[in-house]
């Protein structure tokens, strides 16, 4: 059996963008001080004219960001997501969502699996945050080939996007011979009839080990990787609360104002079912390993399979 490939989505980020960047003459790049960290700096390498270190300026980067939009360029804010959504805020809502602008905001090491950068560093408020701004439209990839084609998807997009990519290195679960991104569009990853397991980022790999181990104990699991939660395809969703009767949420992000919630908003404006949610509950992060961490708070497939176990029961 071949060894399985890891890579981290902020790699694929930067790399990414130095691919595209000959075939995308207006695609510009700015960073906040962190190109090393973002994988920016391998753009910027291939493209120092069209690379912009505005410093630890998060939000004076989204204005620049917001005027070269209105200039005709295609720009790529980059900084971690606790600085891109948290520290810069305002200036996403008035400066880019407000007008509608063609930026697109990569935001870097969010969530648990920052690790050891802790609390301060470990945002899992930011896709709930991004989602309160019109028109904005939010992707979250789960591997290498998803991170590649959402990059892609975004520049060809008209408006602004808000990208989440991980630190931490990830398994490729997707085939980059076949895979193909539609924004908006959910991906069924496994078929299944008793309950349907909807993920993303990360946690979609670790929903699909789930469902190999309730396979084996008799329950048989549908999985979907919802890259885009908003716009979210409630198409799918609602189709899948219809053939299930249960749907359990999987994320690497606060159980309030995420996936689960899109979620849930949409299921019970179509087909009521139980909706449970697995991510960071009401609570902060802490510092240490990011595998350990994500273990700690349930967002491994172990914890996915037990508390679909656990939700079956409100079937009956």
């Amino acid at each position: 059996m071949a060894d399985v490939i890891k890579k981290a989505t902020r790699e694929s980020y930067g790399e990414a963008l130095r691919d595209l960047a000959e075939q995308y003459e207006n695609l510009v790049v700015l960073d906040a001080d962190l190109a090393a960290a973002t994988k920016t700096g391998v753009f910027k390498k291939a493209y120092p004219e069209r690379f912009f270190d505005c410093g630890i300026a998060e939000a004076n980067m989204m204005g620049v960001a917001a005027g070269l939009a209105s200039c005709g360029k295609i720009p790529f804010a980059s900084t971690f997501a606790m600085f891109a959504a948290g520290r810069a805020y305002e200036i996403v809502r008035n400066s880019i969502g407000y007008p509608h602008l063609n930026v697109k905001i990569g935001a870097t090491h969010a969530g648990i699996s920052v690790g050891e950068d802790g609390a301060t560093h470990q945002c899992n408020e930011d896709i709930a945050l991004m989602r309160t701004i019109p028109g904005m439209t939010i992707i979250n990839p789960c591997d290498d080939v998803e991170a590649r084609a959402a990059v892609k998807a975004a520049i060809d997009f008209d408006g602004p996007v808000y990208m989440r990519f991980g630190r931490l290195a990830v398994p490729v679960i997707n085939d980059i011979e076949t895979y193909k991104f539609e924004m908006g569009k959910g991906v069924v990853m496994k078929e299944g009839s008793d309950v349907t397991i909807i993920a993303t980022g990360l946690m979609v790999n670790e929903a699909m080990e789930a469902a190999k181990s309730l396979e084996n104990d008799g329950i048989s699991v549908r999985v979907v990787n919802i890259h885009t939660i908003k716009p979210l395809d409630k198409e799918l969703i609602c189709k899948c609360a219809k053939e299930t009767g249960l749907i359990i949420t999987a994320e690497e992000h606060s159980v309030i104002g995420g996936l689960g919630s899109a979620v849930a908003e949409a299921v019970t404006e179509c087909c009521p079912v139980p909706v449970v949610k697995i991510g960071v509950n009401d609570e902060y992060g802490h510092s240490g390993p990011a595998a350990d961490l994500l273990k700690e708070f349930g967002l491994c497939a172990e914890n996915i399979a037990v508390k679909t176990k656990e939700a079956l029961e409100l079937k009956k």
